[in-house]
């Protein structure tokens, strides 16, 4: 497949998986997680050989990532002849009646959302007591989203003996809450989450709220940007602007959950086809979506998270190439754009406002940022297991 040198993540994952210890890696999106979980998996998966039997199971918190795991398996695996299925909700009763299927194929990976996965296993149709390898992807996106219970709920038909690797971009309070009660004496992966790639050229643009849209139709019409992603923090603002840029002749697209599943899938088809250039969404975007190539990024709104910035704007420059994001800021958001700054350690570069959308709006100086802070955002302190359980082996690296 052209693979010819490891990522850090794989590099540093691939070994503990193999051994067959727990693992619990913060490393952002964009960085190799999946083949650094999938590739030992599937390797002893294979050696093991022991017919057709679910043995790994992958929980992921958006359709669309599941969907990217299952396509990653069928690729890697492809001499292998191991099987995997993705199971998430949405579409109608034929596609529940193709995951039923599947499941009781006893294919050799299960990917899924916690939803889905729990009608089935509610049914009767699904038996869990053969899973070896339970991996956790974007554990933070999941618990985020309230998946908590279910999550809980699933490891209870999970066998007790098993191999467990969790693997989160963010490593907040309730992330090292369900690691301590989830995983066994893990060894510990930590690359450095606060910083956005080096091939990232960072800009910010100050403006009034009512020359948001004028903005984004200029950088789209003037610039040589052939794949663009654009953050809104609504669902209702990410509807209008997709108006917005239609009503000026751009080819756009609005991605979110009030689409049928079809509707989506052909929407981030042709987005990865190039036949879509600019597709809008909220930060379930960010992490939904593996698309290279992708050269812009506009935060048409600031995340409320500075974490959601790192993801947003890691769409572009993946795998060592370049890309651009832009920031929209207005004065309400500028605490806002201040905590960011606080995250990557510098302050980021302020484009002038084009002449024709009038003057920008002036803020009040940003102070000096403590570079300090960037250093404690993503501790995975080591902690000892009630009753006499090991502590977290940890392997940091700041890349």
């Amino acid at each position: 497949m052209g693979y010819t040198t490891p990522t850090p993540i794989q590099e540093m994952a691939i070994p503990v998986v193999l051994e067959g210890k727990d693992l619990i890696a913060c490393a952002q999106t964009g960085t190799g997680k999946t083949a650094s979980y999938l590739l030992p998996v599937l390797h002893k998966i294979a050696e093991a050989n022991e017919g057709h039997r679910t043995t790994t199971l992958i929980l992921a918190p958006t359709r669309e990532l599941a969907q990217q795991i299952d396509q990653q398996v069928e690729g890697l695996a492809y001499f292998t002849g191991l099987s995997s299925i993705a199971v998430y909700g949405g579409g109608d009763g034929i596609v529940y009646e193709q995951q039923r299927r599947g499941i009781q194929n006893n294919v050799d990976i299960l990917i899924a959302t916690p939803g889905r996965l729990i009608a089935h296993l509610t049914s009767g149709v699904l038996k869990l007591n053969n899973i070896k390898y339970l991996i956790l992807d974007e554990a933070d996106r999941m618990l985020d989203m309230g998946f908590m219970g279910d999550i809980m709920r699933i490891i209870r038909d999970i066998p007790a003996h098993r191999q467990t690797l969790l693997f989160s971009a963010t490593m907040p309070g309730p992330i090292r809450k369900l690691a301590a009660s989830i995983l066994r004496n893990p060894e510990q992966i930590n690359l450095a989450t606060s910083q956005p790639a080096q091939g990232i050229d960072q800009q910010i643009y100050k403006v009034h709220n009512e020359q948001k849209s004028k903005l984004v139709t200029l950088l789209l019409k003037n610039a040589s940007y052939t794949s663009t992603i654009i953050f809104a923090n609504t669902k209702d603002e990410v509807k209008r602007l997709a108006r917005e840029l239609k009503g000026a002749h751009i080819k756009v697209n609005a991605f979110h959950s009030d689409f049928e599943q079809a509707e989506r899938e052909q929407i981030l088809l042709d987005f990865k086809n190039r036949t879509l250039p600019v597709i809008i969404g909220t930060d379930a975007l960010s992490r939904g979506i593996d698309v290279e190539g992708i050269d812009l990024v506009i935060n048409y709104d600031v995340p409320s998270d500075p974490e959601d910035y790192i993801h947003r704007i890691g769409r572009t420059a993946r795998a060592e190439t370049t890309g651009t994001a832009i920031t929209l800021v207005n004065e309400r958001d500028s605490r806002k754009l201040k905590s960011i700054e606080q995250l990557i350690g510098r302050e980021i570069v302020e484009n002038p406002l084009p002449a024709e959308l009038g003057e920008a709006p002036v803020f009040k100086e940003r102070k000096h940022f403590d570079k300090k802070r960037n250093n404690n955002r993503s501790k995975f302190k080591k902690k000892k297991r009630p009753g006499g359980g090991g502590g977290v082996h940890s392997h940091s690296r700041t890349e």
